[in-house]
C-alpha cells in the first residue's frame, strides 16, 4: 500500500510532509479531497476522529498531525540527513521544531485568523500576538545571523518544517515592511523556500503586500441597515461609514502625548546635530553644549542595565542583541536619544545604556510597542547628583575605559 495523504491543495501543513518526501525520495499519493466533505466521511474519522487534515494513511496505520507526520516521513528511507548527524543534533532539530510551531506559527495565526474571522477579534489580542511574534522572530533572527540553516551545514527537518509555518505569514500578514526588521530571517526564508525540492512542493511564493482588513468588523456592518428598514436604502447602507471614519479619525485628531506638552526650549534635533558634528574636543564642545541646552522640565534622562548579562557569551549575538533594541526604538526617533555600551574585554559583556526622552517619564507608547524595555533596569537620572550627572557625561562621549571596564562597541540612537 502506497503512502495517501488526505489534505485540501494548499494546506500547509501537509506541506511539510510532501516537502521532506523530496528529500527523501518517498513516494506519497494525495488523493482529490473536499474539506468538509471528505473529512466527515466514517472512513476518515475512523483515521481522525475530530476530522482534522492533514492525515498520512500508511500499511501500518493512519498518522495524524501535521509535525509527526513530518517527522515519518523524514525516518522512512534510513540514512538521510534531515534528523541530523549526532543526538544533539537531533535534539537541536526537534528544540526548532517546536520553537517555530508554538512561537512562530502559533503567533501568526493567532494574529491573522482573528482578522479573517476565524476566531473573535480584539485589539488588545493582536497586539499580544505581534509583540510574542516580533519576539520570536528577533530570537530567530540573531540565530540565522551566524548560520545558514537551523542546524549543521544543510537543510533538516527543522527548516521544512520552520520555514513552512513561517510561509503562511510571509503570504498572508507579514508585509515587507515587517519582516524588513528581521533580515536574517528574511534571507533565510528566501533561500529555503526556493530551494528545488521546496519548489516542487509550494510553487512561486510572494509575500504579502498588505495586512488583510478584519473581517469581522465588515461583517458587522450590513445588519445595521436592516434595523431600519422604513429609511432609504442609500443612507441606511452607507450609515455605519461616518462611524468608521470617527473610528479612524484619531490619525489627526489624537496627536501623540508628548506632542502636547508645553514647548521646550531643548530642541531634540539641536543636540542631535551637535552630537554629530563634534569631531573634536568633545568634552569642551558637544557635552558643555549639552548640559547647556538641556531642559530638566520638558526631558528627562534615564539610566538602563540589562537585567540578562550573563547571557552575552559571545559578542555578536550580543551586539545583535542591543542592534536589534535600538531598530525597534526607531517608532521613538522624533522623542528620543539614547547611548548603547557594550562592556568587557570578553564575555560574559555588560550592556549599559543612556536615554533622553521627551517628558518627565518614559513615554508609555514606547514602554507599550518596544518589548525590549522590559529586558532592563530602568533608572531616572538625578542630575542634582553631580556622579550620575558625570556618568552622563562619560556615557554620551564613548568615555574608556568605563566604569574600570574596556568598551566592545558603543552604539548611537539619533
Amino acid at each position: 500500500m502506497a503512502l495517501v495523504l488526505h489534505t485540501y491543495k494548499g494546506n500547509k501543513g501537509a506541506e511539510k510532509a510532501l516537502i521532506a518526501a523530496e528529500y527523501t525520495g518517498v513516494q506519497i499519493n494525495v488523493p482529490d479531497f473536499e474539506m468538509g466533505v471528505s473529512n466527515k466521511t466514517p472512513e476518515f474519522l475512523k483515521m481522525n476522529p475530530i476530522g482534522k487534515v492533514p492525515v498520512l494513511e500508511t500499511p501500518e496505520g493512519a498518522i495524524f498531525e501535521s509535525n509527526a507526520i513530518a517527522r515519518y516521513v523524514s525516518r522512512l528511507n534510513g540514512e538521510n540527513s534531515l534528523n541530523g548527524s549526532s543526538l544533539i543534533e537531533y535534539g537541536h532539530i526537534e528544540q526548532w521544531i517546536d520553537f517555530s510551531s508554538l512561537e512562530i506559527f502559533g503567533n501568526i495565526f493567532m494574529w491573522f485568523g482573528a482578522r479573517i474571522g476565524y476566531m473573535p477579534y480584539s485589539v488588545p489580542g493582536e497586539e499580544a500576538a505581534i509583540s510574542a511574534l516580533k519576539r520570536a522572530l528577533d530570537a530567530l533572527n540573531t540565530h540565522l545571523s551566524s548560520s545558514t540553516y537551523l542546524v549543521g551545514h544543510s537543510i533538516t527537518l527543522a527548516d521544512i518544517i520552520t520555514v513552512c509555518n513561517l510561509s503562511l505569514g510571509f503570504t498572508t500578514i507579514m508585509t515587507k515592511s515587517f519582516t524588513s526588521a528581521f533580515p536574517h530571517v528574511e534571507r533565510y526564508f528566501w533561500t529555503v523556500i526556493n530551494q528545488p525540492n521546496f519548489k516542487k512542493v509550494v510553487g512561486d511564493v510572494k509575500q504579502t503586500e498588505a495586512v488583510p482588513p478584519v473581517t469581522s468588523k465588515k461583517a458587522a456592518q450590513p445588519a445595521k441597515a436592516k434595523e431600519e428598514p422604513k429609511k432609504k436604502a442609500a443612507p441606511a447602507a452607507e450609515a455605519p461609514k461616518p462611524v468608521e471614519e470617527e473610528e479612524e479619525a484619531p490619525k489627526p485628531k489624537a496627536k501623540n502625548p508628548l506632542d502636547l506638552l508645553p514647548p521646550s526650549p531643548m530642541v531634540l534635533d539641536e543636540w542631535k546635530r551637535l552630537y554629530s558634528n563634534t569631531k573634536s574636543n568633545f568634552r569642551e564642545v558637544a557635552i558643555k553644549g549639552f548640559w547647556d541646552m538641556y531642559d530638566p522640565e520638558g526631558y528627562s534622562l534615564w539610566f538602563c542595565d540589562y537585567k540578562y548579562n550573563d547571557e552575552n557569551t559571545v559578542s555578536f549575538v550580543t551586539l545583535n542583541k542591543v542592534g536589534g533594541f535600538l531598530q525597534r526604538m526607531d517608532l521613538a526617533r522624533k522623542y528620543a536619544f539614547g547611548k548603547m555600551l557594550i562592556c568587557g574585554a570578553e564575555g560574559p559583556f555588560k550592556v549599559k545604556g543612556l536615554w533622553l526622552f521627551r517628558g518627565p517619564e518614559i513615554p508609555k507608547f514606547i514602554m507599550d510597542e518596544v518589548y525590549d524595555m522590559e529586558l532592563y533596569e530602568w533608572t531616572k537620572v538625578d542630575i542634582s547628583d553631580e556622579a550620575q550627572k558625570e556618568r552622563v557625561s562619560q556615557m554620551i562621549e564613548d568615555a574608556e575605559p568605563f566604569e574600570g571596564e574596556a568598551l566592545l562597541d558603543a552604539k548611537c540612537f539619533k
